[in-house]
């Protein structure tokens, strides 16, 4: 084999190796992607029913209800405009409480539950996740175009 075929065949296997890693980097930053909707938008069958996504909005008022094992809790999260039923098995963060910002991350199960695996609260007064502020904010003005006299 001649010296520039060494060096060609070189050049291939390193440009596939290339390929090869960057596909794998591509194939687990897609994997890992988690994104977020609102109530409306999971209602609405935006949301993917295969994978985990994280859903945000407000914890609607007199829907918290707890198992008697003290770690499985029941409750509703609202954008005002839709009300999606949450279930979730764990300690749920100090902060989280009725008509607060909330934001879980898990899955839709087949009957229309959103089974989550982690569940975060605002963190005071003046915050609330730059995502689920947008979807509340886009959910009033739906409901007020909705309620508009025309």
């Amino acid at each position: 084999m001649k010296s520039r075929h060494k060096k060609l065949l070189l050049i291939a296997v390193v440009v596939l190796a290339l390929g090869a890693v960057a596909a794998l980097v591509l194939n687990a930053f897609q994997s890992n992607l988690v994104f977020f909707f609102s109530p409306t938008q999971v209602a609405n069958g935006e949301a993917p029913m295969e994978r985990a996504f994280r859903i945000g909005g407000l914890v609607e008022d007199g829907s918290l209800r707890r198992e008697p094992d003290g770690v499985t809790a029941h409750f509703r999260i609202t954008d005002t405009a839709k009300t999606i039923p949450v279930t979730y098995k764990g300690l749920l963060p100090d902060l989280f409480k009725e008509g607060k910002g909330v934001v879980a991350e898990g899955r839709m199960n087949t009957g229309g539950v959103f089974v989550a695996e982690q569940v975060l609260a605002k963190h005071d007064e003046n915050y609330m996740p730059p995502e689920a502020a947008s979807a509340l904010e886009q959910a009033q003005k739906a409901q007020q175009t909705l309620v508009a006299p025309k």
